[in-house]
């Protein structure tokens, strides 16, 4: 993804692995503000971490 989402919020569910954290990833490394939700507290606060 190279398009600027600077500025934009991006909701990704399934975030904290897997195909969805490497979306989240894209997604940051693009400008986005993330939100990202998933079923084990844990792994999305390792995730928040990394991203």
């Amino acid at each position: 993804m190279n398009k600027d989402m600077s500025g934009k919020v991006t909701i990704i569910t399934g975030g904290g692995k897997g195909i969805g954290f490497g979306i989240a990833t894209a997604f940051a490394k693009a400008g986005s503000n993330l939100a990202i939700t998933g079923r084990t507290e844990s792994t999305l606060l390792k995730a928040k971490e990394e991203l």
